[in-house]
């Protein structure tokens, strides 16, 4: 049986032609021709059985068969909202991680200790495409700009939102604990801190707003480790 082949296709029912990049893949990677038969993906919920109706040098259409409504691996929303690492391959390994886990929207924070300012919104948006198709998820991650710490807690938000730190001398519960209470559908947003923490600041004034804090267990994680462990206890609890 021939493996299925698919393909990010933002509004496909509403288009008919591959977006540039994808038409790149299916032609010059997959050699697709006409006749094949494609899985579209909207990102948006929905996937769509596809045959290659025409292609040219750098063009690939296609003609819908079937629209196929996915249901949602999990329930309610998962918002991580982290500080990226000075290394960015660390943290396009944990997007890649957590969209093919399941994810719902992905932050990135400037804070106090932050080592990292500037980041490539289009190369994470690359990263999440390829992850959703290998993964099959019908459903694309939203991702945001850099923000600062202050303005990001200053938000309104739905739901359970928690702060995770090292700090000792700040109660703190264990995000486990705080998971198995969850049930039915909840947003939940989680913080995590750059590779020096959060400042001592910030968590006060994420508490301040309403943030619970939580401890992810007694080993000290990687930003990035922390951020995959999160969304992973977020998506079990959710599910």
């Amino acid at each position: 049986m021939k493996e299925e082949r698919y393909f990010y296709v933002p509004n496909a029912s509403d288009k008919s032609e591959l977006p540039e990049e994808e038409a790149k893949h299916a032609l010059k990677v997959l050699r697709l021709n006409v006749g094949d038969k494609i899985v579209l993906i909207d990102g948006n919920g929905s996937f769509y059985s596809a045959t290659v109706s025409m292609v040219g040098n750098k063009h690939c259409w296609y003609e819908i068969n079937e629209e196929i409504p996915q249901a949602k691996e999990w329930k309610g929303n998962i918002h991580l909202a982290i500080a990226p690492t000075k290394m960015m391959d660390r943290i396009e390994w944990m997007v890649e991680k957590i969209t093919e886990i399941g994810v719902d929207e992905i932050s990135f924070l400037n804070c106090q200790f932050s080592e990292r300012k500037l980041l490539r919104i289009d190369r994470l948006d690359k990263i999440i495409i390829s992850a959703v198709k290998q993964s099959r998820k019908a459903w694309l991650p939203q991702i945001k700009p850099m923000i600062s710490f202050n303005d990001f807690i200053s938000q309104p938000f739905n739901g359970k939102k928690y702060i995770a730190h090292c700090y000792n001398e700040i109660p703190r519960v264990d995000f486990y604990d705080e998971m198995k209470k969850i049930t039915g559908d909840e947003s939940i947003t989680v913080l995590i801190g750059p590779e020096g923490d959060f400042s001592l600041a910030e968590v006060n004034l994420a508490l301040k707003h309403g943030f619970i804090s939580i401890t992810l267990g007694k080993s000290r994680l990687r930003t990035e480790t922390a951020g995959l462990f999160s969304v992973t206890l977020s998506h079990l609890a959710l599910r």
